[in-house]
């Protein structure tokens, strides 16, 4: 369907995605638009510009921030906020890259998604920005007294703190700096927290001016909805602006004609025994891809080298007892020069140039030898699979394809190429024979001149020495600053925190489109689930659509484990898949996965019973495949489960390590994680059996065992074959499978010789008994930010809340904490979580400047839960919560859900009981959650993770507050 104010350039179906992909560009600015049209009923909308930035004072990511805290049609503080409270999205952020802005959202619901739109575009085209979102979003000066020291505040900046914290992200930067010299990609497009400062307000709304123009934007559109409603919709808007001559083109870096070598540090410790604090990397800038074979070549081949253990530059770095756990791992496409890179992390500094050397002398000993059949059946088996399936997870598949067409697209090419694959996987099959890859390998690496080795090792003084040269830096401008002049930085701090915490009028809050109860959907949604038995197995199947593909779920009872041997579960599970069996090492195992199947993965659930009863816990291997390898895929698994070569010592030490290294580079990035698991270790079964595998305890664990594997190898293999012969057994075991109904059959009578060859032990339950001691705790990481928690169970204070709790639960996230933690405190993001069937409530915070002030946040939340609510933000945090509870999923995840619920207890009834308490929540639910916060206020423990200075202060002001300990 044509629209007067559009030209229409391209008109394709494009069978690989089953789409009718329309190019248009808009006459009166230039706007591009790719309109896809398919039965997708998850729509998707995305803007995007082009924003390279000049400097690292991080411009473009404050942007981002701050073009959704209120628009010309919505003069409201935090739209994008009211949308997070009271909207059906199945995607509501944006996202900032070192080359482009992009603005994506995604609802199965037409009007919503309609809102979403609407509200997205004027955000970015007629934000308001004022001085005030500068300052909140990006960096202000704060002075509470003329006495006091002078401090930075602002979202990004702290965010940017916590960043720089990761030495991950700091050897990630370092690398791209160096390789991109030259280009923005040089620069820090999140923002160097050194540098933020120097940003002013009128260089923030310039930068706006310049690129967030209809002339410079790139939308998407993709799903179900009316093709002509899309145009209309932005030719609303596009047609209040004229064509803008916008230079943003992301220019090409020079090459060089010699590899280059850079070091830094970041702030951490150092082990006095055995130096494993480096990092290092060798990378490569490559050029543009000019098809999308070589970009389907490029993803191939980083598969080839370093996609899974048994590739061979992967196996071969792990194997070298240089480091821990490997880096890099390919190729990067999201940059217009590519990014290569391969290295090592958990390094002692001085074997730098050894890795180095390594991973030069494997890649030229591939380009020579090559890869064998097995290998490159695999590697093109695996990537068939995943393109057919188009199983994107949790992320909207439009997305998908709006970030793909976007490669070349930003830069003048072809949005449309880079969705079809077919001709191109059909050529590289055709090439893989004949030497393509390694021709590649020594095209894009050997004979590449522009390479950079980068290295970075720890230097346990460098973050005193950044806060010293903050508040050195600090001292400096207040030195600079007359008495009248520091009285209106006081003011100014004083009406910032007036405005933060002034409401916004009815009227304009009214504004923001939103959904009414009568467009919910009232019942549950449920997934048909047949329940049969196999060789005396209880067995589930749900008839789906899944387009021939089967998923397997094979489930074993965790409680036949003694307590003791629950930490080793995650490596116990790596084991399977990762070291062989006795008729096959773990490389000729990998490649037979990925010739025969779309993947097989070991994974665990936990959660307390619905009635109280204790934990489900359960151990899964799960895996999927096409009909005519379903037999080969059972054969696989059955081989891992019964045969894997779980004595294979230094193949299991190698993953230990990998594992400890991982858990590391975690604990920044994923810190709220960490302490969310700590509180609830404190409080219920489910929670403490989670933290022995996934939190700090499960860390000292990673330490000592890497101890116990060269000093006692035997006990811990002993506990390895102990935990097999207990675990795989079918007498604690479950069957579920997702498949279109015509395979059912076929597959049943496979599953009946599979299952039936398994041991039939019967077992009692293991002792769990564990005295839960909740304590308040201090977790000290070198990290310049903190992530503060406090929580409770609040069934053990007497407390059964209903499932409305939740509508409560996300107003007060999206109000107050958001307002308090976020908008006053600077952090990056605050929430509360409630878990119903268990009772545990908590309290969390994300890259966080305070502690004992967001704590007092914490223990005043009641008090906005008391406040008059008013019957819009009740409205719109109830759709917020069904939006949640009907989120779609692929098939395979639909098929998985309905068996975790019925091993944990949740009925088709208690869910639609659930649902019906949701839809009508009343006042006397928010004042029912105040009560239990006031409780968690009284009688929860806290749990901080965060720097030494930020803890030990916490502890000077309020003597005895956090048991300290120190955790890396």
């Amino acid at each position: 369907m044509s629209h007067p104010a559009f030209e229409l350039v391209r008109d394709e179906t494009i069978a690989e995605i089953k789409s009718q992909a329309k190019l248009y560009r808009h006459k009166k600015t230039g706007a591009e638009v790719l309109s896809l049209l398919n039965e997708d009923e998850n729509k998707v909308f995305g803007i995007t510009f082009k924003t390279p930035p000049e400097d690292s004072t991080g411009i473009a990511h404050i942007l981002e921030h701050s073009v959704l805290c209120g628009s010309r049609k919505y003069p409201v503080k935090k739209p994008f906020v009211e949308l997070l409270k009271g909207s059906m999205h199945t995607f509501l952020n944006a996202m900032t890259f070192p080359d482009k802005t992009a603005y994506p959202v995604a609802s199965q619901n037409l009007k919503d998604f309609y809102n979403l739109v609407d509200v997205y575009l004027d955000a970015v085209l007629f934000p308001l920005i004022s001085q005030d979102t500068f300052e909140q979003e990006g960096w202000h000066y704060e002075l509470d007294d003329l006495d006091a020291p002078l401090v930075y505040k602002g979202v990004v900046f702290n965010e940017m703190k916590g960043v720089y914290s990761s030495p991950d992200s700091v050897m990630h930067t370092q690398t791209q700096t160096a390789l991109y010299p030259d280009t923005t990609y040089g620069k820090s497009s999140g923002g160097d927290p050194r540098a933020i400062p120097e940003l002013s307000y009128e260089q923030f709304k310039r930068f706006h001016q310049t690129y967030y123009h209809p002339s410079n934007a790139r939308v998407v559109f993709s799903g179900d909805d009316a093709p002509e409603k899309r145009l209309e919709i932005l030719d609303d808007y596009f047609s209040q602006f004229d064509k803008l001559d916008v230079d943003a083109e992301v220019k090409l870096q020079p090459r060089w004609n010699a590899p280059r070598q850079v070091s830094g540090t970041y702030a951490g410790s150092i082990d006095p025994d055995k130096r494993r604090d480096g990092m290092v990397s060798v990378n490569w800038m490559l050029d543009p891809p000019e098809s999308r074979e070589e970009t389907l070549s490029h993803g191939m081949l980083s598969y080839l080298l370093a996609g899974n253990s048994a590739a061979p530059l992967r196996k071969k770095l792990n194997e070298s007892g240089l480091g821990e756990g490997m880096i890099g791992g390919g190729i990067s496409s999201y940059l217009r020069q590519p990014m290569g890179g391969f290295g090592l992390k958990g390094i002692d500094p001085a074997d730098a140039e050894k890795v180095e050397k390594l991973v030069l002398e494997t890649l030229e000993e591939l380009a020579k030898t090559g890869f064998s059949e097995e290998q490159r059946e695999a590697a093109i088996n695996t990537f068939e699979f995943n393109l057919r399936e188009q199983n994107t997870g949790s992320y909207p598949r439009g997305m998908t394809y709006m970030f793909t067409a976007l490669g070349g697209w930003l830069h003048g090419g072809d949005p449309l190429s880079p969705l079809v694959y077919e001709d191109a996987l059909t050529a590289l099959k055709d090439k893989a024979a004949s030497g393509h890859f390694e021709k590649e390998i020594r095209r894009l690496f050997l004979d590449n001149p522009h390479r950079v080795t980068s290295r970075i090792e720890a230097d346990p003084e460098q973050g005193a020495r950044e806060a010293k040269a903050e508040a050195d830096r600090l001292a400096a401008v207040r030195a600079g600053l007359s008495e009248s002049e520091l009285a209106a930085v006081m003011e100014r701090t004083e009406r910032l925190r007036a405005l933060q915490e002034s409401v916004d009028k009815p009227e304009d809050l009214a504004r923001i489109p939103t959904l009414t109860l009568d467009d919910l959907d009232r019942e549950t949604r449920t997934v048909p689930t047949a329940e049969s038995a196999i060789s005396g197995v209880r067995t589930l199947y749900h008839d789906l659509p899944t387009l021939g593909i089967l998923y397997l779920d094979l489930g074993f009872d965790l409680h036949v484990l003694d307590k003791a041997e629950l930490p080793y579960l995650p490596l116990f599970g790596r084991a399977l898949l990762q070291t062989g069996t006795s008729k096959e090492d773990f490389v000729s195992l990998t490649q037979r996965i990925g010739r025969t199947t779309g993947g097989i993965a070991q994974h665990r659930g936990l959660a307390s019973m619905q009635d109280g009863s204790g934990t489900s816990a359960w151990f899964f291997l799960s895996g999927k495949a096409v009909a005519d390898k379903f037999e080969g895929m059972l054969g696989i698994m059955g081989d891992v489960l019964l045969d894997a070569d779980l004595g294979n010592k230094a193949r299991f030490k190698q993953m230990a390590l990998e594992e400890k290294a991982g858990f590391e580079a975690r604990l920044v990035p994923s810190g709220n994680a960490i302490v969310d698991a700590r509180i609830k270790a404190g409080l219920t079964e489910a929670g403490w059996i989670a933290e022995q595998m996934s939190g700090v305890s499960y860390l000292e664990f990673l330490k000592g065992l890497v101890k116990r594997i060269d000093s006692d190898w035997d006990s811990v293999a002993a506990k390895l074959f102990s935990i097999r012969d207990k675990l795989f057994n079918r007498g604690r075991m479950i069957v579920n499978l997702t498949a279109d109904g015509e395979l059912w059959d076929g597959a049943k009578s496979v599953l009946e010789g599979f299952v039936g060859g398994l041991p039939n032990a019967e077992l009692a339950d293991a002792d769990w008994g564990h005295a839960f001691a909740p304590k308040n705790e201090g977790l000290v990481i070198p990290a310049q930010v903190n992530y503060v928690g406090k929580g409770a169970n609040l069934k053990a204070l007497g407390i059964e809340l209903s499932a409305a709790a939740s509508v409560a639960l996300r107003f007060l996230n999206t109000t107050y904490l958001w307002d308090k933690v976020r908008v006053q405190g600077g952090a990056y993001g605050g929430s509360s979580r409630f878990d119903l069937s268990s009772g545990n409530f908590a309290f969390l915070s994300y890259r966080d400047p305070n502690l004992l002030k967001t704590l007092e946040v914490y223990d005043g939340a009641a008090k906005a839960l008391r406040a008059e609510i008013g019957e819009t933000n009740l409205v719109r945090s109830v759709i917020g919560v069904i939006g949640d509870l009907d989120r779609p999923e692929f098939p395979d995840a639909k098929g998985y859900s309905a068996m975790w619920r019925l091993l944990n207890g949740t009925t088709d009834k208690l869910r639609q009981q659930r649902r019906d308490e949701i839809l009508g929540t009343s006042r006397a639910d928010f004042l029912a959650l105040a009560d239990a916060v006031d409780l968690v206020a009284e009688k929860g423990h806290v749990v901080v993770l965060g720097g030494e200075a930020a803890i030990n202060l916490a502890n000077e002001k309020k003597p005895g507050l956090l048991e300290v300990s120190k955790v890396v």
